[in-house]
């Protein structure tokens, strides 16, 4: 599920409560471009003029996302911890 900044902290906070007890969170963080389906093989495909940062967290079955932009990441992690 793809969140707002803000809800997935909120969310975040909420699977770090739920997870302290029995199981635990992973937290993955990639580069974003945009793109949700493949990219064609043939065609050339123009670079986005500035990636984004696509970060994930998961408890058991439970998913949320959310999309960072690369000048707020340094800003994002600060606030997750």
């Amino acid at each position: 599920m793809l969140l707002e900044n803000d809800a997935f902290l909120s969310e975040l906070t909420k699977l770090f409560m739920q997870g302290k007890s029995s199981r635990s969170v992973s937290m993955t963080m990639k580069r974003y471009d945009g793109w949700t389906k493949p990219k064609p093989r043939a065609s050339v495909v123009a670079e986005p003029a500035e990636y984004k940062c696509l970060v994930r967290a998961t408890l058991g079955n439970k998913k949320i996302s959310t999309v960072i932009n690369h000048k707020d990441v340094t800003k994002f992690q600060m606030v997750s911890l």
